[in-house]
């Protein structure tokens, strides 16, 4: 959940402060593109040469914001995760 803070400057002589938030969407195992986002934002400095699948799997049950059956993954879904996030490091340079 992200916290954001707004002033309203129009409320004089009393500013308001507004506290709202944005809850992230939810992730499953269809949703390659964006696990392999939020795994390069949870692990910038990590080698994609010395990642394995079992890795992928692992850290992507680890993000708070993964929701779907371990059990429906299987090899081609990690290894879509995999290829999306050596494509997003390839192509930040």
């Amino acid at each position: 959940m992200q916290i954001y803070f707004c002033i309203n400057l129009l409320t004089r002589p009393h500013p308001k402060v507004i506290i709202f938030t944005k809850m992230k969407e939810p992730l499953d195992w269809e949703s390659t593109y964006a696990i392999a986002l939020a795994l390069k934002n949870a692990h910038p400095q990590v080698d994609l040469t010395t990642v394995s699948l079992q890795m992928i799997f692992d850290w992507t049950m680890g993000l708070p914001e993964f929701s779907d059956d371990p059990l429906l993954v299987n090899d081609g879904i990690l290894a879509a995760i995999y290829q999306d996030w050596y494509e997003e490091k390839l192509h930040e340079r």
